[in-house]
Order: structure tokens, then C-alpha cells, then sequence
């Protein structure tokens, strides 16, 4: 079945240029060399019915099932899913409740604590600067943030550790591939970490600028040499001071001009303005069955996002989106770079990105990593299905997303439990939408 993308009238012709994992085509690389600037339209992605697009309706239905009775048997407060094909819409679904006391259902333009998905937009917001020529993502992090210039990292030795001086410095593609050996305050120097007040991804409740808790974590022993090991962590927090330097703008000014506004994503932010509260989703955990988080500072509670300090802004895990918002910036990164008129990247960089750049040192069978995200790299050995080149990663409260450039797939899931242990609706979900593609991408164009 042969299926044509509707044009959008507004649209500039290099965003109609599909990236394709495996060869960059010569006229996008063209078009993208001659691009200028075009006003957007903001519009939303358009519709579709499944079978428009090689996938069934009724296949489709049966992931709503499956995620309600997550939500009957308490193990699912509620969900939101969205999948989208050739660029269209073709599920978009809510389940449950946004806040079980309350008795308030979920709702499609709810809004959710995306955590670690925050690390892909601050990913592309580096790139952005390397292609205007602002920083290399070769160049040592402390050529933009001098307290990096010399590193540590603490070795265990005995009943303790030594703290040794880095073997090389650490470099902006380090921190993309989270290879830099910078955790989350953990491993054999935690007490230093601890000590220093800078300890897990959580940054909402904090009253001072992300810069001056960066520069205090430069002086802290790191996890493992750079380059030896993944190592998830801080990394992309740095890259979000870095961002701050290189621009002159904070963080939230750069996203917001540059990446949220042009995009349209008009309900991504570091905190919720106070009318909008009534749509951020409760968190959850799954302590002894399906428990409202505690309210409080502190990661695993509700969180400081709507009468936080609004001070510090998280590179690595402070955003609040919505599945509508993400949508668009991950159908943006599908078609090379660009949506509705609006380029942020060269479909190069964006190939770039969604490569493996790690080597075997990812642990994950089948999988490696990019800059800012993961690349399942063989799909025998992953188990599970997708196909090759497909990135994507997910966040704390249980969220998760990916991106199938051969199938020209999206999916989304945005729910909130913290902790999430048992549940198994992320192999579910996978499983149901791969189930639903009845004719390949491949065979429709």
C-alpha cells in the first residue's frame, strides 16, 4: 500500500527530505548547504487512520487494553501513549488517572516529569552550536569551563580508595556519550559527593544556579577514567553549563528560543507556571502495591517543579513535557532535522547523533550509544523487536521513548512511578506496537 505524506502549505522543501539511517541522500545534503531561514507555521502533525500507514487499528487498540489492566490491577496509576507513522498520528491514547485520590482521569495533554529524556534536548542544543561553529565536540570541557581543567577519579585500593589524576582530559563528546566517568555521586569516592551536597539526578529544589553546582563537582573525584566506561551521570547537567557559557544565555533561554519555540512545544518547561498545575501528573511508587509518592524535596517525591526555587535548571533531568510537546521534537530528529520550516540540525548531525559511538562498552546486548542516545545496534541479540539504528531513552519516572528510522516509527510513553520495579509494560508496549506494522516502511514508499 502506497502512502503520500500530506504536504503542509508553509512547509520548506528540505523538511520534506526524509533521513534515512543508512545513506544521507546527496539532494538533502544540498539543500541543506543552500537552506536559509524560512518563517514557521506552527500547525499540529496530522492524523491518520493505522491502515493509511501499513499498521492495524485493531492491533493498535489492544496496547489500550493491555495498559488499562495495568491500571485495574494497581500497577499503573495511568499512562499516556502516542505512535506515530510516515509523520502522522495514528494512536494517541490516555489510561487511567492523572491523580487516583483526586478521582481525576488522565488526560492526552498531561503533563509529566520527562526526568532523563531532558538529556536529548540538551544533546541537540550542543550540536546546534557545533554546526554554528561555537564549540567542537572534540574540544576539552575545560576550554569552556576552566574548573574542569583538572580532573580526579577515586580507584578503589584496599578498604578504601586513592583519589589519581585524570589520564586525559575530558572532552564535550565524553559527556554525550557519558563516557567522561562521571555518575550520579556514587561508586568508591560517594562520600565525597555527599559531603559536598551533590548527590542524585534531582536539581529542582536547589537555590543556586546549575553553573555554581557544576564548578563544585569539577573538584569532586570521578568514577572511572574518561573513555574506560559508561558511566551514567551529571554529564549532560555539565553540558547544560556548557551550553549556558558558549551562548551567554541561561539554559531555559537557550531551550526556549531555540528549540522549544520554534518546534512549538508549548508546554515544555523547567517549572510548571501556576496555571498549568492542575495538569502536571502525580507521581507514584510501587512499595507494597501502588502508593502516592510523598510530597518534599527529594527525588523520588512530587517534586519542586510548580513552587520550587525556579532556580536551577537541569540539563541531565529537569524538564516537564508533554507526549504532544516530545512528539515533536523527536518526529523533528526522524526527518533529519527540520519540522514545519523550522531546521534545528543538518540531517549529518543528526546521523551523527544516532550512531554508536562507544565501541563495545555499552552493556546492554545488542545496543551501544550515541551522543544523548541509545542505538540498538543488533536486534537477535537484544531480544526484542525494532530494527537496526533505532535510539532512544527514557526517564526516572518511568517514562520512555524511541525512534525507528526504517519503519519510520515514534513512539512515546509517559507515566510517573518512581520506583517502577516489576513492571514489564515497556517490553509490553514494544512488543504491541511492532505487532500493529502489517507492510514495512520500506515496502509503502
Amino acid at each position: 500500500m502506497a502512502t503520500t505524506r500530506p504536504q503542509t502549505p508553509h512547509l520548506h522543501p528540505i523538511a520534506r527530505v526524509r533521513y534515512q539511517p543508512r545513506r544521507l541522500i546527496v539532494t538533502a545534503l544540498m539543500a541543506a548547504a543552500l537552506w536559509t531561514p524560512l518563517p514557521t507555521v506552527a500547525q499540529e502533525l496530522p492524523t491518520a487512520v493505522p491502515e493509511q500507514v501499513g499498521m492495524s487499528s485493531e492491533r493498535l487498540d489492544r496496547l489500550t487494553g493491555v495498559l488499562q489492566r495495568y491500571v485495574d490491577d494497581e500497577r499503573l496509576p495511568g499512562a499516556v501513549a502516542m505512535v506515530l507513522r510516515d509523520g502522522r498520528i495514528v494512536y494517541h491514547e490516555a489510561v487511567g488517572n492523572q491523580d487516583i485520590e483526586a478521582g481525576a482521569p488522565m488526560r492526552p495533554d498531561a503533563i509529566f516529569r520527562i526526568a532523563s529524556q531532558t538529556k536529548a534536548l540538551v544533546s541537540v542544543a550542543i550540536m546546534m552550536l557545533q554546526e554554528e561553529g561555537e564549540l567542537l565536540i572534540s574540544d576539552r570541557v575545560s576550554t569552556y569551563l576552566p574548573s574542569f581543567a583538572s580532573t580526579t577519579v577515586a580507584e578503589p585500593s584496599g578498604d578504601g580508595y586513592d583519589v589519581v589524576p585524570a589520564r586525559r582530559p575530558i572532552t564535550l563528546r565524553d559527556l554525550l556519550t557519558h563516557t567522561a566517568g562521571i555518575g550520579y555521586g556514587n561508586g568508591p569516592g560517594a562520600e565525597a559527593w555527599q559531603g559536598a551536597g551533590i548527590t542524585g539526578w534531582y536539581f529542582a529544589d536547589r537555590d543556586e544556579p546549575v553553573r555554581e553546582t557544576i564548578d563544585r563537582m569539577a573538584s569532586l573525584p570521578f568514577q572511572a577514567q574518561p573513555g574506560a566506561r559508561f558511566v551514567y551521570g551529571y554529564n549532560t547537567d555539565i553540558l547544560g553549563a556548557v551550553v549556558e557559557e558558549v551562548s551567554g544565555q541561561s539554559l531555559v533561554e537557550f531551550l526556549s528560543e531555540r528549540i522549544f519555540k520554534p518546534l512549538d512545544m508549548r508546554d515544555t518547561h523547567f517549572y510548571l507556571p501556576p496555571e498549568k498545575a492542575a495538569r502536571l501528573a502525580t507521581v507514584y511508587n510501587l512499595r507494597d502495591g501502588l502508593n502516592r509518592a510523598a510530597t518534599g524535596p527529594g527525588m523520588q517525591t512530587q517534586g519542586q517543579y510548580v513552587t520550587g526555587p525556579r532556580t536551577s535548571f537541569s540539563g541531565g533531568a529537569g524538564l516537564l513535557s508533554t507526549a504532544r510537546d516530545y512528539s515533536r521534537f523527536l518526529q523533528m530528529l526522524l526527518d533529519g532535522g527540520a519540522l514545519e520550516g523550522a531546521r534545528l540540525l543538518s540531517p549529518v548531525s543528526v546521523a551523527l547523533m544516532t550512531q554508536n559511538h562507544i565501541g563495545e562498552i555499552y552493556q546492554a546486548p545488542g545496543m551501544g550509544f550515541g551522543l544523548g542516545f541509545s542505538v540498538l545496534l543488533d536486534v537477535g541479540a537484544s531480544g526484542e523487536p525494532g530494527s537496526e539504528g533505532t535510539y532512544g531513552w527514557g526517564g526516572a519516572y518511568h517514562s520512555t521513548y524511541w525512534v525507528d528510522p526504517v519503519e519510520d516509527l515514534v513512539v512515546l510513553y509517559f507515566t510517573q512511578v518512581i520506583p517502577a520495579t516489576g513492571l514489564d509494560d515497556h517490553a509490553r508496549l514494544r512488543t504491541l506496537v511492532y505487532s500493529a506494522i502489517l507492510e514495512s516502511a520500506a515496502a509503502m514508499n
